[in-house]
């Protein structure tokens, strides 16, 4: 038996659902202007290695080609938004609302606020890139 760290997620509905061996790194904030339209907001996320993650009602997920490299999933029941799949890596972001209950790690960097929307300000006193 292991003691290894696992995280849970899953979309509203819970047609899809996500299992992350280990912990979780620092968390990032993307302001830019396809992460604002494609959650609602700006979207917070951890990027975790594929081999670490686990999934039950992937044939719920529906992928979004937002650029030549990326691909956006959500819930095809719900419409939850849940992952940022850069193709050419080896690795997978997936949205910090998406896990159930504790995630032990904590927001670090606010990235594209150059983009980010006129109705909030940043006020958190975190590390903010233009880009």
């Amino acid at each position: 038996m292991t003691d290894q760290v696992v995280h849970h997620g899953a979309c509203l509905c819970g047609a899809v659902r996500f299992t992350v061996q280990g912990n979780l790194p620092a968390a990032s904030a993307c302001h830019c202007t396809m992460c604002r339209k494609h959650t609602g907001h700006y979207e917070a996320g951890v990027d975790v290695p594929r081999a670490a993650v686990a999934m039950t009602g992937a044939d719920q997920l529906t992928w979004y080609q937002s650029s030549a490299k990326v691909r956006r999933g959500f819930c095809s029941v719900c419409g939850s938004s849940m992952f940022f799949d850069p193709l050419e890596r080896d690795w997978i972001g997936i949205n910090m609302g998406a896990f159930d209950g504790a995630t032990h790690t904590r927001l670090a960097l606010h990235i594209f606020v150059a983009d980010k929307g006129d109705y909030y300000d940043i006020t958190d006193g975190l590390p903010q890139n233009q880009q």
